[in-house]
């Protein structure tokens, strides 16, 4: 899936520039002592890491996906029945959480609350408009308005919660275990473990993962403040993005914990940036889940 790709090389960028963030309040998960007077120096070191990245990824994606298939003129597609709308939940999911970044990172330099929201919670749909533009010079895909849609919707649910709140209380995350499908479709599905995490829809998970003690405002000390309550969806037996046999793929809905990892602090910094970094990440937990009309319990899913 290329737009992982993305949201790790952006997030480790946009971190990697921010060490005088404040993470001390009690709902921290990266908050800023933010006094909204604009510093250009830190303005500018981001503009610029954005458009380093932005390059980068441009050319990394181009070598990486598309140098070995044919180009040819801006087109669209329309791919909104293929993979279950696993892909599209894909967009979703990165283009959340490369908007998270993207805000704080924006605050981060001093510009005003409405505008660091806005401009960094589009970091996203930008970012992911790479993947929409070499997409639509391939003969191999063709852009998608589907996926347009998914990075919007993405970037809005990002920016809709830092304006009301001033954080993320309900996050879309990721998850990965390995399935038996991918070697018998490696071009499509990834003929390594690498490739797989990013191409195997039948292995991924995608979630919505709520945040007790701040959506229900708990205020008792003892409550972890990093405890969430996760819904999953996923689908299987995917070898191809339209199947033939109609029995099959099956979708899978799943209920589970999870743990905030944004709102876990540590005296490191370090390693809260390496926390607020891969906390797009589904901890592992029990779960339940339906499937086909079954009801399955799993001591351990991701």
């Amino acid at each position: 899936m290329k737009q992982l790709f993305l949201i790790l090389f952006s997030c480790l960028l946009l971190t990697s520039n921010a060490q005088d963030w404040d993470v001390s309040k009690e709902y921290g998960g990266w908050e800023l002592d933010q006094s909204y007077t604009l510093d250009k120096r830190k303005r500018n070191i981001l503009l610029i890491s954005e458009a380093t990245a932005y390059t980068l990824a441009l050319v990394g994606l181009n070598q990486l996906w598309y140098a070995n298939y044919p180009k040819s003129t801006f087109h669209f597609i329309n791919d909104n029945g293929e993979w279950m709308q696993m892909d599209k939940v894909g967009h979703m999911t990165s283009s959340y959480y490369t908007g998270v970044a993207g805000i704080k990172a924006y605050q981060w330099t001093g510009m005003n609350r409405k505008n660091s929201i806005w401009y960094g919670g589009m970091t996203g749909s930008f970012f992911l408009l790479i993947i929409e533009i070499l997409d639509g010079h391939s003969k191999e895909w063709g852009a998608s308005a589907g996926d347009l849609i998914a990075n919007t919707s993405g970037s809005l649910l990002a920016i809709g919660q830092a304006l009301k709140w001033d954080e993320q209380r309900i996050q879309l995350k990721y998850s990965y275990s390995h399935s038996k499908w991918a070697s018998k479709n490696p071009e499509q599905l990834g003929s390594n473990n690498l490739e797989r995490v990013l191409k195997d829809y039948n292995g991924q998970t995608y979630w919505l993962s709520f945040n007790l003690k701040s959506l229900i405002q708990i205020e008792n000390d003892n409550f972890p403040s990093w405890l969430s309550l996760s819904l999953g969806y996923g689908a299987d037996y995917m070898l191809n993005p339209y199947p033939t046999d109609k029995n099959y793929p099956k979708r899978q809905f799943l209920f589970s914990f999870d743990v905030d990892l944004n709102r876990i602090k540590t005296s490191n910094r370090i390693i809260n940036s390496i926390f607020h970094t891969f906390g797009f990440l589904k901890f592992p937990a029990p779960a339940i889940q339906y499937r086909n009309g079954n009801v399955l319990f799993h001591p351990i899913y991701y």
